[in-house]
C-alpha cells in the first residue's frame, strides 16, 4: 500500500512538473536589469540613512542622487539595446524624472505649512548631527530643547490669534509635527540612559519639548482641522491641485487631462445607468434601477456563511476561465490562495474585500452596531461578491502577484495601479462581455461595481481639483451609485487618508479600459488568442500599459519617448 501511494505521489509530481513553463528562463535579460537592481539597492541605503522627513539635507541628497542616475543612464548605448532593454530604459528615466518632480511638489507642500512649524529645522538638525555621529554637547542640547519648547508655545499662540488656517493645511502640519516628535524621540533615545551627563541635562527640557509638540499637534488637528481625539471617521483630505495631477498622469503615461478623464467617466457612468435600467426591467421594477438594487442588496448569506460563499465563487470563476481557455493558471497559484476575515477597525476604510494571495473578507462582526451590521450585509451581498471575488483572486490580484514575482521581477520598481488594479478591473469588463453574469441580479452586481469605478474617477479627481468636498464625494456615491452611507464614507476615507496616491482610485477603470483597448487590437482571427494575450500581459509585470503595448506590438520606443496612446473611444 505504501509503495502504491508513493507511486501515485510520484506520478502526480511528474504531472505537476510537466505544467511548469521554463521555456523563457533562458531568454536574454534586459540590458537595464543590472542598473535597475543597483539603483534599488543604492536608493534603499540612502532612504535608510536620510530618514528625517522634510529635511532640506534629505531633499538635496535625493535630488543629487536622481540627477546622477539620469546622467549615468544617458551615457548608455540606447540604440544597441533590445526591445526589453529600451522599455526598461524609458521606464527608468520616467521614474527618475517623476522622483525629481515629486521632490519639488513635496517641497512646495512643506513650504505651505512652514509658518505653522518654524521649529522643524531645530529637530531635524539634532537628529542629522546624531546620524553623522558628531559628539553631543549635553549642556547645549538642554538649552536647545528649552528654546524649542518655548518656540512651539509661541507658534501656537500666533496661530490662535492669527488668520484662519485651512483644515487641510492644519491637518498636514499636525501630521508633520507628529513625525518631528518621533524624530526627536529617536534622537533622545540614542543618548538618554547611556550618557549620564546627557540625561542629567536634558531629561526635563526633553519632556517639556515633547509635551509641547504633542499638545500643538492635537490643537491643530482638533481645534483647527476639526478632528477630535479618537475620531476615526472625520475625513479632511489634502487636495494636491491640477499641476500635481498632471505630473502624476505624465508619470503613469496617461495622455489625458483630469477634465478629459472625468468626461470619460461620465460617459461610462451613463452607459452603466442604461444597463441598470435594462436589468431593473427584467426584475419587474421598470426604470427604477435603485429599487432593483435594493432588492439585490437583501440577497446576502446568513452570518457565518460568507467564507463558504467566497470559496464557491472563487472556484466558479476558475472553472469559467478553464472552460473558455482564457488564461494559464499554474497549479501552484490554484493551490496557495488563502482567506482571512477583516477586523472591524479595518472595515472602516475597507468596507469590501481586498485580495491577492490572501483574500480579506469584509463582513459584519458580533461587536458592530446593529445599523453597521445591516449595511455591511447589504454591501457584501451574494451578487456584489460574485463580481469581486475573481477580481481579488484568480484571474485578478492573486494570479497577477504570482506571475509578477516570477517574470521580469526587476520591473517591480515601475509597478503602477493602472496595471495592478487595471488588470483586475479589466476582467470584470471581459467577463461581462462573455456573459459570465447571466441573471439580472448578477448583472446588477457587476454594474454596481462598474458604476463605482466610474464614480471613483469623478470624485477623486474632482476632490484633488478642489471641485468637490469629502462630504460631496460621499453624497455622490450614495446618490449616483447606490452605496450604503457607511460604506460610501469608508470608501472616501480610504481614498483621502494618505495611504493611496492621488490617481489610485481612478486607475481601476482607466487601466481596465487601457487593457481592453489593447485586447481588441491584438486578439482575433490571425492574431493572438485570448490565452496568449493574457499570458503575455502577465509576464510583462505591472508596468504602465503603454509600455506593455510597446512590448506586445514589438515596438522599440525612442530614447525621448513621450506618452501619446489615446486608448478611449476606439
Amino acid at each position: 500500500m505504501k509503495q502504491a501511494g508513493f507511486l501515485m505521489a510520484a506520478v502526480a509530481a511528474l504531472a505537476f512538473a510537466a505544467e511548469l513553463d521554463l521555456n523563457d528562463l533562458g531568454a536574454p535579460p534586459s540590458e537595464m536589469r543590472g542598473a535597475i537592481e543597483r539603483y534599488v539597492a543604492d536608493r534603499g541605503s540612502l532612504l535608510r540613512f536620510y530618514t528625517v522627513e522634510g529635511s532640506p539635507t534629505r531633499q538635496n541628497r535625493l535630488k543629487q542622487f536622481y540627477a546622477e542616475w539620469l546622467a549615468t543612464i544617458a551615457r548608455l548605448n540606447f540604440d544597441a539595446m533590445s526591445a526589453d532593454g529600451r522599455i526598461d530604459y524609458v521606464l527608468f528615466r520616467n521614474h527618475l524624472d517623476h522622483e525629481l518632480r515629486r521632490l519639488d511638489i513635496q517641497a512646495k507642500a512643506r513650504g505651505e505649512i512652514a509658518p505653522l512649524i518654524p521649529f522643524a529645522g531645530v529637530i531635524q538638525d539634532l537628529e542629522e548631527n546624531r546620524r553623522r555621529m558628531e559628539p553631543v554637547d549635553s549642556a547645549r542640547a538642554a538649552s536647545v530643547l528649552n528654546g524649542l519648547a518655548k518656540q512651539i508655545q509661541e507658534t501656537r499662540k500666533t496661530v490662535e490669534s492669527g488668520a484662519k488656517v485651512k483644515p487641510a493645511l492644519a491637518n498636514r502640519a499636525a501630521t508633520a509635527i507628529l513625525s518631528l516628535r518621533n524624530t526627536l524621540k529617536n534622537w533622545n533615545g540614542f543618548y538618554s540612559g547611556y550618557e549620564p551627563v546627557f540625561t542629567w541635562w536634558t531629561a526635563e527640557p526633553y519632556k517639556a519639548a515633547d509635551q509641547r509638540l504633542q499638545e500643538y499637534a492635537a490643537f491643530l488637528r482638533e481645534k483647527v482641522a476639526g478632528v477630535k481625539a479618537g475620531d476615526e471617521e472625520t475625513i479632511v483630505g489634502d487636495p494636491i491641485g491640477r499641476e500635481a495631477l498632471l505630473s502624476e498622469l505624465a508619470f503613469e503615461m496617461i495622455p489625458y487631462t483630469p477634465e478629459e478623464l472625468i468626461e470619460i467617466a461620465n460617459r461610462e457612468l451613463a452607459w452603466c445607468e442604461a444597463e441598470m435600467k435594462r436589468a431593473s426591467r427584467d426584475l419587474g421594477h421598470g426604470e427604477d434601477w435603485k429599487k432593483a438594487l435594493e432588492h439585490v442588496k437583501t440577497l446576502h448569506v446568513e452570518p457565518g456563511k460568507q467564507p463558504e460563499l467566497i470559496r464557491k465563487l472563487a472556484l466558479e470563476a476558475l472553472e469559467f476561465l478553464d472552460r473558455n481557455n482564457l488564461v494559464t493558471v499554474p497549479q501552484l497559484a490554484r493551490d496557495t490562495w488563502r482567506m482571512e476575515m477583516m477586523p472591524p477597525r479595518r472595515q472602516l476604510v475597507n468596507p469590501f474585500f481586498t485580495g491577492g494571495e490572501t483574500i480579506s473578507v469584509s463582513f459584519p462582526t458580533s461587536g458592530m452596531q446593529h445599523e453597521q451590521k445591516l449595511m455591511s450585509l447589504r454591501g457584501n451581498n451574494i451578487h456584489f461578491s460574485r463580481a469581486t471575488v475573481h477580481h481579488e483572486l484568480i484571474p485578478g490580484h492573486h494570479l497577477q502577484g504570482f506571475m509578477s514575482a516570477r517574470y521580469r521581477a526587476h520591473r517591480g520598481l515601475f509597478r503602477t495601479a493602472f496595471a495592478q488594479e487595471g488588470w483586475a478591473l479589466y476582467w470584470e469588463l471581459l467577463l461581462w462581455d462573455l456573459k459570465f453574469p447571466q441573471s439580472a441580479e448578477d448583472r446588477i452586481g457587476f454594474l454596481f461595481w462598474r458604476m463605482h469605478r466610474c464614480a471613483r474617477i469623478i470624485f477623486s479627481l474632482s476632490f484633488h481639483l478642489e471641485k468637490m468636498t469629502a462630504q460631496e464625494c460621499i453624497d455622490f456615491l450614495v446618490q449616483r451609485v447606490g452605496h450604503e452611507p457607511a460604506n460610501a464614507a469608508g470608501e472616501v476615507r480610504r481614498s483621502f487618508n494618505g495611504s493611496y496616491g492621488p490617481l489610485y482610485q481612478a486607475a481601476y477603470l482607466l487601466g481596465g479600459l487601457q487593457i481592453r483597448a489593447l485586447h481588441r487590437d491584438l486578439t482575433g482571427p490571425g492574431k493572438m488568442t485570448d490565452r496568449d494575450f493574457h499570458d503575455a500581459v502577465l509576464k510583462q509585470n505591472g508596468i504602465p500599459i503603454e509600455m506593455i503595448r510597446a512590448s506586445l506590438t514589438k515596438q522599440k520606443p525612442a530614447r525621448d519617448f513621450v506618452t501619446a496612446w489615446k486608448f478611449y473611444g476606439r
